[in-house]
């Protein structure tokens, strides 16, 4: 069995850059969100939005850009699902359209198997410009690590919030809403309006039966 996961509203109780602004200031901050909101409702091209929001913030710092990062919230739940799946043998994936600096903690707090995900680019310690390397198109960042794994479809679930997120539906034989757009909540089979992940365990035993998550109250 195979979770995938997106990021920043799903195993973060945060969106990054929005919180990055703060830095700058409130006008800063409403800036970047109001193009934040705009990409997660899919109202703008994602990839465009992030680039502007980037540039938006150049010039922080990044021992500012590792702090904000390091200390943005896990998703309450996130832990306990992650850590039952991992007992009882699944695959776990993050893909994100947000950056290495927010990311690569995820794989040690939560056991994640693979992450997929940007690079912020600093110059001379400063923020300067993005490397994107995933896409809206997130099924493309994770399509080539799932045929090696030999993952059936129907053995896949991915967990997203934002209609940039939408492309991963079609490679997953579930895929769940974790308050979710309204676009999302339209095409997933299920939602999760509560910020708590250990929800979906739930979900998953009525999808898939107790035998998937066999080995959860196993020590």
């Amino acid at each position: 069995m195979l979770i995938i996961f997106d990021v920043e509203g799903v195993l973060l109780n945060a969106e990054y850059l929005p919180v990055l602004a703060q830095l700058i200031g409130p006008e800063k901050e409403k800036e970047i969100w109001d193009i934040t909101k705009q990409g997660i409702r899919g109202e703008i091209n994602w990839e465009e939005g992030l680039s502007r929001r980037v540039a938006a913030l150049r010039d922080i710092s990044l021992e500012n850009a590792r702090r904000i990062g390091e200390n943005l919230q896990i998703m309450p739940g996130a832990v306990e699902l992650c850590t039952a799946l991992k007992r009882a043998g699944w695959k776990m994936i993050a893909v994100s359209g947000g950056f290495t600096l927010i990311t690569d903690r995820l794989k040690g707090e939560l056991g994640l198997d693979k992450i997929f995900s940007n690079e912020l680019i600093f110059r001379n310690g400063k923020l300067f410009d993005v490397n994107i390397t995933v896409t809206s198109d997130k099924a493309a960042a994770v399509t080539r690590i799932v045929n090696e794994w030999g993952i059936r479809r129907e053995d896949t679930v991915a967990v997203i919030d934002g209609a940039n997120d939408l492309k991963l539906l079609a490679i997953a034989g579930f895929t769940v809403g974790f308050c979710p757009v309204d676009k999302v909540k339209e095409k997933a089979d299920a939602v999760i309006e509560i910020r708590d992940l250990s929800l979906l365990l739930n979900l998953l035993e009525k999808k898939f039966g107790k035998a998937v998550l066999a080995n959860i109250h196993q020590e």
